[in-house]
């Protein structure tokens, strides 16, 4: 019976380490680079995409504060990838007015 205790105590300990998020400073730390690098190659606040990753990280940032690491995570998840979408897009609207150019050039 005392094993059965046991057992019973490691399995309750084990579910409530998981139910504790840790805090996604690692993810912060991608989404600001990823928001940096958008930025870093035209993404302008005239871009919806670069829009809502702005104001995701705001908001991964406030619920950090707030200690609500899996808001703050799902949050910075998606912004990561606004701030990657901005920056595609940016970068293709740059190829296709440099294709434009040459096109141009050539005819």
């Amino acid at each position: 019976m005392s094993i059965r205790f046991l057992f019973a105590v490691m399995a309750i300990a084990a579910l409530a380490g998981c139910a504790n998020d840790p805090a996604p400073a690692e993810q912060m730390k991608l989404t600001e680079k990823a928001v940096e690098q958008a930025k870093a190659v035209g993404a302008t606040d005239d871009e919806a995409e670069f829009q809502a990753a702005q104001a995701k990280l705001a908001q991964a940032r406030s619920d950090m504060t707030r200690e609500s690491f899996k808001a703050a995570r799902m949050q910075a998840e998606q912004a990561e990838l606004d701030a990657r979408l901005a920056e595609a897009q940016v970068l293709t609207a740059k190829s296709e007015e440099q294709i434009t150019q040459l096109n141009t050039r050539l005819n």
